[in-house]
């Protein structure tokens, strides 16, 4: 009997936690939510490719982040959508999101190579 209370719970309780998305939606807040429980991979599986992709190296070349940028996949409250939005990623999952209304196209092409510190020191904690 134990053995199928057990059983049961964990079939009603499963799908909770195995929900995964097929889409990402584009309004603004369910956007930010939705990408932050995605890694990387995901999000590029969903998204495809990025319009922009920066990889951020540390000095021994590993990749610690990246910032790529989408363009007109996510919307305001009023359903306008924004120009660009920037996906930042560490460790393979977004900290940050930036939502550009700017129509600055030559942002994409003049990045200049970062190069970050390989070891944590007063000042680079990572």
């Amino acid at each position: 009997m134990k053995n199928w209370l057990i059983s049961m719970a964990l079939a009603l309780a499963s799908p909770a936690f195995a929900a995964s998305t097929d889409t990402i939606p584009a309004r603004e807040p369910d956007f930010v939510t939705t990408v932050q429980s995605l890694n990387q991979d995901e999000i590029a599986e969903l998204l495809g490719a990025p319009a922009y992709q920066y990889d951020i190296r540390n000095d021994e070349g590993d990749v610690v982040g990246a910032i790529w940028h989408y363009h007109h996949v996510t919307a305001a409250d009023d359903g306008q959508y924004y120009k660009t939005t920037e996906l930042d990623f560490v460790g393979g999952r977004v900290v940050t999101v930036v939502l550009i209304n700017t129509d600055d196209s030559s942002a994409d092409n003049d990045a200049e190579p970062v190069s970050l510190p390989s070891e944590p020191g007063p000042g680079n904690t990572f």
